[in-house]
């Protein structure tokens, strides 16, 4: 008897190790799926975010040099950041040293600053664009434009990668006892205020006291605009009225250069409340990362589980991937402007499939016929001898 339940549970632990085995091989493969997803979506997502405005001239405006470079931003995030990340994640350990671990964790802390710079300069140009609008033609030109891209793509090195491979990021004992086959961002209580306040706590503080602005003054003209054109409504009903008893003619209040200026002003809050979107996408994204990442440097006791640090990544990372969709959603320039490209890209690509497709049988019937000529010149000759 003791025999037979021994033999019973040796059965039932293989069997609950197999089904551990099972479910942990499931999410590991459901996992890996997500994470290759989310690099592929911002890879080509973003692509096609530059494509798009390199082929259609409605959208070389100034603001979306700013969008052009923030994508081109996030797709080197996608190539440069997340493949490290997911390595760790798929053979759960660090394999590739010490050097290209503090690359890594630069590049990491370079590209997010970059990023949220990115969006602190849209915000500057759509505050200028909407609050004052006459002096937007003088200050915001092409000059400046690249000089505010350069100071973006510039300035983060200064937290990133020089006092990062400088050793200043981090603690005496961590650069002693660190091991080949982990990467940790172990950082020091200053850097970790530092580097969090310049790469977004203060930009973020100004790109949301930015967007109330924008928000309020939208807001007013919003109500200006429909006074106005109430008022246009009673004037032009009025002089109709008169006109119709004194069989006088009627003007239009109207004119070619109001309704220009009416739809300039409805495409730039248009503008504004799609990178309004945008940014508040960036801060859900980033905002639960930043506390984090804060509260666990300056806290030398707590500890956490390993799968929050890999989820707050992630979503971070997932912001990249994020900013096309939201393009092709709510800005209808940038949606019809993706449906083309993506329709001429297809259309090249089965173009391209059936000229191949033409080239071969061509190739085909040449060949056939070389092979015809020879046996027809045989039978010539077998009856020549005949």
């Amino acid at each position: 008897m003791d025999q037979v339940n021994v033999t019973v549970n040796a059965t039932n632990n293989a069997t609950g190790v197999k089904d551990e085995e099972w479910t942990d091989s499931v999410a590991f493969k459901i996992r890996t799926a997500i994470l290759l997803l989310i690099v592929i979506m911002a890879v080509l997502g973003n692509l096609l975010v530059i494509v798009s405005v390199m082929r259609h001239r409605k959208l070389r405006v100034i603001t979306n040099y700013f969008v052009v470079s923030l994508a081109f931003a996030d797709i080197l995030v996608a190539m440069v950041v997340m493949p490290f990340n997911f390595s760790v994640q798929f053979y759960n350990e660090w394999i590739f040293g010490t050097v290209i671990c503090d690359l890594w964790n630069s590049s990491d802390v370079y590209f997010t600053s970059t990023s949220i710079l990115h969006l602190c300069c849209i915000s500057v140009d759509r505050y200028y664009a909407i609050v004052k609008p006459l002096k937007y033609p003088i200050k915001m030109t092409k000059k400046m434009a690249f000089v505010m891209l350069a100071a973006t793509w510039l300035s983060p090195i200064t937290i990133s990668y020089a006092p990062i491979f400088m050793g200043w990021y981090t603690t005496s004992e961590y650069i002693r006892t660190r091991v080949q086959n982990q990467c940790e961002f172990k950082v020091n209580k200053p850097y970790a205020v530092i580097s969090s306040s310049i790469s977004f706590w203060i930009p973020c503080t100004i790109m949301i006291f930015t967007y109330l602005a924008i928000f309020k003054e939208a807001n007013r003209q919003e109500k200006a605009l429909h006074a106005r054109a109430g008022n246009a409504m009673l004037m032009h009903r009025h002089s109709r009225e008169v006109g119709d008893k004194n069989g006088a003619l009627h003007i239009n209040a109207t004119t070619p250069t109001k309704d220009r200026n009416i739809l300039k002003m409805k495409r730039e809050h248009k503008a504004a409340r799609t990178l309004g979107i945008i940014m508040g996408a960036f801060i859900l994204c980033w905002l639960p990362f930043f506390l984090f990442y804060l509260s666990t440097s300056l806290c030398d006791t707590c500890e956490y589980p390993e799968v929050l640090t890999v989820i707050m990544f992630w979503t971070g990372y997932f912001n990249s991937a994020l900013n096309p969709i939201i393009y092709a959603y709510f800005n209808r320039d940038f949606r019809n402007a993706f449906k083309n490209t993506l329709a001429c890209a297809f259309c090249s690509f089965c173009r391209r499939n059936s000229m191949d497709s033409d080239a071969l049988e061509r190739l085909d019937r040449r060949s056939s016929t070389q092979l015809r000529v020879p046996i027809s010149s045989r039978r010539q000759s077998d009856l020549a001898s005949l």
